[in-house]
């Protein structure tokens, strides 16, 4: 598989970043779990890896506030990912990418067992 190239952006995220565990170009999967309740990630995205683009900030967590409940600030990240990923076999355009907006806790690293 052929990670997409993935160039820094020349500033630092525009909200506090927290303490997050990735940072810009760094192969992330998304866990493959389900969960219940209100999920900001979006589900043809589970289980597909990427690259980080850059980190956004620090957000509470959505699983959390859509409760009504302070889970406390979360790391958010744009990840970057290739359509060949994302779709396999189906994809007419194998190396255009799509970008989404990850909470930390739905990352690991790409390499994790």
């Amino acid at each position: 598989m052929s990670l997409p190239r993935v160039d820094p952006p020349p500033f630092p995220p525009p909200y506090p970043p927290g303490n997050p565990r990735f940072g810009s170009g760094d192969a992330v999967r998304v866990r493959p779990g389900i969960a219940p309740g209100h999920i900001r990630t979006p589900w043809y995205l589970r289980g597909k890896t990427g690259v980080v683009e850059r980190v956004c900030g620090a957000f509470g967590k959505p699983e959390e506030l859509a409760y009504g409940r302070d889970g406390g600030r979360v790391p958010l990240y744009r990840v970057r990912f290739t359509m060949q990923e994302v779709w396999g076999g189906k994809a007419s355009r194998p190396d255009d990418t799509i970008d989404a907006e990850i909470f930390e806790h739905w990352l690991e690293a790409a390499d994790a067992p």
